[in-house]
């Protein structure tokens, strides 16, 4: 059997690695394994779209439907005595996701602060494992051990409360996985990036970064998610008619920031999708969103004049079913779209959902909608929370780790991520895909395709 001695510092990743989404990382140390992350993603449509005719003769696209899925945890499950723990740095579903499907294989406590935990316990109040789950609560700062692992959580910035990075130490070596993050000077929720707390990590002796890929290719920094308001502010302070903002469910901090922009130009902001409700309350639960910015009840949204909406809604990817799609179809109950109304994408379109999202837009567009993507927008009105070019260089001179293992993307973000960790002087760089057993001591080697993965549907949307 598979298993890492007491000499032995292994990194394996059974998803997110040579894909973007359904994150779940395994580190192995002296016959024990630690679980970094357990996310989902979307597959490929479960159904080819086809054209029929409407009532009316019009061309309709129906189909495409897409399934929910996690890695296949054979692996791990298989080993689950052996499983010392599971942490999870965040609250968005590549990482989170796959919990209430997957956790009855492992069976072991899981650590987390205290906003990813709220969102946990409201997934799993849906499922039969409430109550049941062993929840562990961290905050910035704590160490914590974890079987023969050391894990220290620090503070870092993304797109929502509480996100932190890894360092996660064994008498053999020691590794920093940072999870999702960017460097952000000014975020709406939390505090700056501490560079101080990165730059101390080069005195440590940092056997390998384990790191997000995803802005890799792209040049410069990244936004702060104060310059994405901004954009926000001036693309919608100009428009006549309603404005319906499509955004990812969790991303807290830019319905902050559309809740103030609807305070400035006298709009009422409404939030149209289970997620954004959901992740509304929590924030409002733990104290993270501000008392001055009300919301208003979504069902009253369409009784208001047009230059006094803002709508908010889930379905940025042309998911199914979603608010986007149902006001795209004129099905939703409580808002209709008409000529002279905005829909904004503050979002990216994620690698395999573009013809989902080009359908999505062709619908609207034919109801007289202007759509305004954000790779389009000649303002900022999407803030990735992921690093650039400058930003892995910056990460990399701070941190002087003697490995560099790319994960979060698909090859050719790894790739980027691995030419840029050797021209910042780390010696070693791996790029990988899932299944990979990477041997970080004593003698760093990747093997290929050692463990056996896929992906398994856990629900149907």
């Amino acid at each position: 059997m598979l298993q890492p001695t007491a000499a032995d510092l292994w990194f394996v990743p059974l998803g997110g690695t040579g894909e973007i989404g359904m994150n779940l990382n395994l580190y192995g140390h002296n016959g024990q394994w630690l679980m970094v992350d357990c996310g989902v993603s979307f597959d490929e449509p479960l159904i080819p779209s086809y054209k029929r005719k409407g009532n009316n003769g019009e061309n309709i696209t129906e189909g495409t439907t897409h399934r929910v899925v996690a890695p296949d945890p054979t692996f791990i499950a298989s080993r689950k005595d052996s499983l010392a723990g599971i942490v999870i740095t965040h609250a968005h579903e590549d990482h989170i996701g796959a919990i209430p499907y997957l956790w009855e294989r492992f069976q072991t406590p899981i650590y987390t602060t205290s906003f990813t935990a709220e969102v946990l316990r409201r997934k799993l109040a849906r499922s039969k494992l409430a109550n049941r789950i062993p929840i562990i609560e961290v905050d910035a700062g704590d160490i914590r051990q974890i079987g023969p692992f050391t894990v220290n959580w620090l503070a870092i910035t993304h797109s929502l409360p509480e996100p932190f990075a890894l360092k996660i130490s064994t008498p053999v070596g020691t590794v920093l996985h940072t999870a999702d993050w960017k460097i952000d000077a000014n975020p709406i929720t939390g505090l700056p990036f501490d560079v101080n707390l990165y730059k101390q990590l080069g005195n440590e002796d940092i056997l390998a970064l384990v790191g997000d890929s995803t802005n890799a290719p792209k040049p410069g920094f990244s936004i702060s998610e104060r310059n994405c308001y901004d954009g926000l502010l001036s693309t919608i302070s100009p428009l006549k008619g309603r404005v319906i903002v499509g955004c990812f469910g969790s991303n807290i901090a830019r319905l902050i920031s559309l809740a103030r922009v609807a305070k400035k130009t006298q709009r009422y902001m409404g939030l149209y999708g289970r997620s954004l409700l959901n992740m509304y309350g929590i924030a409002k639960q733990q104290g993270i969103w501000p008392d001055d910015l009300p919301i208003a009840d979504a069902q009253h949204l369409g009784y208001l004049p047009p230059h006094e909406v803002l709508a908010v809604a889930t379905g940025s990817q042309g998911e199914k079913n979603t608010a986007l799609a149902r006001l795209a179809k004129d099905n939703h109950p409580h808002l209709q779209l008409e000529k002279g109304d905005t829909v904004l994408f503050s979002s990216i379109v994620i690698p395999g959902n573009e013809k989902s999202v080009e359908r999505l837009s062709t619908l609207l567009l034919a109801k007289g909608v202007t759509v305004v993507h954000s790779e389009d927008s000649p303002l900022p009105i999407h803030a990735s929370g992921h690093p650039c070019e400058e930003e892995l260089k910056l990460m990399y001179r701070w941190v002087k780790p003697k490995i560099s293992i790319p994960v979060h993307g698909e090859h050719l973000h790894l790739a980027a991520h691995a030419n840029i960790a050797k021209n910042s002087g780390v010696s070693k760089h791996y790029v990988g895909q899932n299944g990979d057993l990477y041997r970080l001591a004593p003698q760093p080697s990747i093997r290929r395709q050692v463990v056996p993965v896929g992906r398994i549907p856990v629900q149907q949307d």
